[in-house]
């Protein structure tokens, strides 16, 4: 028998309302990012130098700071500091051009492998192919070479001889084909190296004044953002580039043992070519592997390549790095790759490598300037969805099934108890707030019943099992609650994890299939919160009853068939407008039933409990649980103290003393016809 729901009274069908017209506001933010990225475009000539500058600094920072505790002085830690990336950098531009002249020279030598190897595909791909396109030719021209010969027999001019004299070269173009390409690298190496020592040096004044242009009045949530993102940018630059030097070793040492001809020029590169997020490996395994497969007799140079490079990649992205990152950098796997193709477009080659750290600090920004939070939003790793909002919109779209395996992630870390009072009772008290405003329109609050239902039937095999109570400092037993990221309140959850005894040694009227009755509040999901609680009280060996609200109305409560319950519980999602309704409806239960216990759970929230603070006394139950934890353990713990005093004769005398522990551990009277 299912509950009469709230639902809203509706004329046609449901329509969604339009969208707001985009007011000036709106427009100025447009406005305002199409200048900033036609700035980034057309100004990239500047702004590639100078944030190739700023993202040294960060990597050169810590380097910078050692050595400054080791009484270096300002001026000459920077100086040490700076000339280490730059012998780095001219001692890579030095084995790069050694490389690059000795494989230009060994790369002839092996032209007749080569030459073997390209007519071997060529044959097996479009050889026959182009035979038939090259046989047909010949006929075609066969067939018109007389005519086109007799023609033009008398027309042809002689042929003229023609010289080409080569101009003389002097010196000065000798020179300036050498230093010419090499002056806006030079350049740019200068103007990098220079501002980035300029940021080192006044590092502290350059600080001050970012915190008095972004939040002079938030000193705290301003030094905050900063030393978040100083502190993730120069971690994740050396520990990038640590990881990419040593790949880069590894690949050069590979494919010098392998015979691949300039290994170390290939080593560097796959250095270089791994800070391109996810395909960096893989476009700096294409040129060492095409030159083995062609200077090879046969294939197994290119196999072991191919060999060195899946492995190595394999190993490196899926055990060296997370273990040196953690599990993530804090940037979603699609905003990486969106990154990478935005920044690869406006600036580049330059832009695929420094998109991963530029999309990291517009990350940084958004988490902690509140105008910004959207890039948080978009680019971050975090959840855009609390775990309550997620289960709820998966009710809405009446989809169990990803609701379960939500259920599955969450259950890794909290108890089936937890996670009802964390996830699903504030979601559905959501539900119930838009179900009584008239928010959910008709069949949605279907779909929620159902996917609750298919819910608890999915999780019907699951243990609500605790974890283990580690003991306080002051030396007792306090466990702690599963109730993370809720805003439950009340008692905290009993201190020992009680265990049901045997069901012969409880009081008669515990022995039942259901002596407890729950009866459903007249929410439109209170009976939703019956079931759960019915499933969580099996799990530990008490049957229920589920009740609807109907059948305690004043006009049925007399013929409610009260045999063999032990505990009334009474299970509501809201308290607002509940107290006085509740208030009858306990009164009556008592009148009908005067030795059984009454319990009333409110699935609430703490303003709740605040504004309607003196409700307990109003409504005269005898036990005001405040968690489904709380109930479960309340509910066990009049079972177990009926079996204590209940007459049983198979109980041992040193099993007398622990019921008496739990009795008062747990602090609740015996209630009145308990036994």
């Amino acid at each position: 028998m299912r509950t009469m729901r709230p639902t809203p009274v509706t004329d046609g069908p449901v329509t969604i309302p339009p969208a707001e017209t985009p007011g000036l506001r709106g427009l100025l933010s447009l406005a305002v990012a199409v200048v900033v990225i036609s700035a980034l475009y057309f100004a990239r000539d500047v702004l590639i130098p100078i944030t190739l500058a700023v993202l040294l600094s960060f990597l050169v920072a810590p380097i910078a700071a050692f050595l400054r505790r080791w009484y270096c002085g300002r001026v000459g830690s920077v100086m040490l500091a700076m000339a280490l990336p730059l012998v780095v950098l001219l001692g890579l531009g030095a084995i790069i051009g050694t490389q690059v002249t000795a494989l230009v020279r060994e790369v002839p030598a092996e032209q007749t492998i080569i030459v073997q190897k390209i007519d071997m595909i060529r044959h097996a791909t479009v050889g026959n192919f182009n035979s038939f396109v090259k046989q047909a030719g010949k006929e075609l021209q066969h067939a018109a070479a007389p005519k086109a010969e007799h023609h033009s027999a008398d027309r042809a001019p002689p042929p003229e001889r023609v010289s080409v004299v080569p101009a003389p070269i002097s010196p000065t173009d000798v020179a300036k084909g050498i230093i010419g390409p090499m002056l806006d690298p030079l350049a740019i190496m200068f103007i990098v190296f220079t501002v980035a020592s300029f940021i080192l040096l006044y590092r502290e004044d350059l600080r001050d004044r970012m915190i008095r242009l972004f939040g002079s009045t938030d000193l705290h949530r301003t030094t905050t953002a900063l030393d978040d993102a100083a502190d993730r940018l120069s971690r994740y630059f050396l520990t990038k580039f640590l990881i990419n030097a040593g790949f880069g070793v590894v690949v050069g040492l590979g494919l010098f043992a392998i015979g691949v001809p300039g290994a170390i020029l290939w080593g560097v590169l796959t250095a270089l070519a791994r800070f391109i997020p996810y395909i960096g490996s893989f476009i700096a395994a294409v040129p060492p592997l095409l030159l083995a497969a062609a200077v090879d007799p046969d294939w197994s140079m290119a196999i072991w390549t191919l060999v060195l490079f899946v492995v190595g990649e394999t190993v490196v992205g899926q055990v060296v790095e997370p273990m040196v990152y953690g599990r993530t950098t804090g940037l979603s796997p699609i905003s990486v790759v969106v990154a990478a193709i935005f920044w690869g477009w406006l600036w580049g080659p330059v832009g695929l490598l420094l998109s991963t750290p530029l999309t990291l600090c517009f990350v940084v920004l958004g988490r902690h300037v509140e105008r910004l939070e959207f890039l948080d939003v978009l680019l971050g790793d975090r959840p855009a969805l609390t775990p309550v909002e997620t289960f709820y919109q998966r009710a809405l779209a009446g989809d169990p099934d990803e609701a379960l395996d939500q259920a599955e992630v969450l259950l890794r870390d909290r108890t089936l108890c937890g996670y009802y009072d964390s996830v699903v009772l504030p979601a559905l008290r959501l539900a119930a707030g838009d179900a009584v405003r008239g928010a959910l329109y008709p069949g949605q609050l279907d779909r929620i019943t159902d996917t609750v239902a298919e819910l608890i039937d999915g999780l019907d095999d699951q243990v609500d099992s605790e974890k283990p109570v580690r003991p306080s400092p002051a030396g007792t037993d306090q466990a702690g609650t599963d109730q993370v990221g809720t805003d439950q309140v009340g008692p905290p959850a009993v201190p020992a994890r009680l265990v049901m005894p045997p069901r012969g040694q409880l009081a008669p009227v515990w022995q039942g299939e259901a002596p407890v009755m729950c009866i459903a509040g007249r929410g439109a999901l209170d009976r939703e919160g019956c079931a759960i609680m019915a499933q969580l009280l099996a799990r530990h060996g008490i049957g229920t009853r589920i009740v609807p609200h109907e059948a305690a109305a004043r006009t049925h409560v007399a013929s409610l068939d009260m045999d063999g319950i032990a505990m009334i519980f009474l299970c509501y999602l809201d308290i607002a407008a509940a107290p006085s309704s509740v208030r009858y409806l306990v009164r009556r239960l008592r009148r009908a039933s005067p030795d059984v216990p009454i319990a009333v759970g409110f699935w609430t929230t703490k303003a709740d409990y605040e504004r309607y603070g003196d409700f307990q006394a109003a409504i005269g139950a005898s036990l005001y649980p405040t968690s489904l934890r709380d109930a479960v353990d309340q509910i066990m713990a009049q079972a177990i103290a009926t079996a204590q005093v209940a007459p049983v004769e198979s109980r041992s005398a040193d099993h007398e003393p622990e019921a008496e522990e739990h009795v008062f551990k747990l602090g609740l009277p015996l209630q009145p016809g308990a036994a």
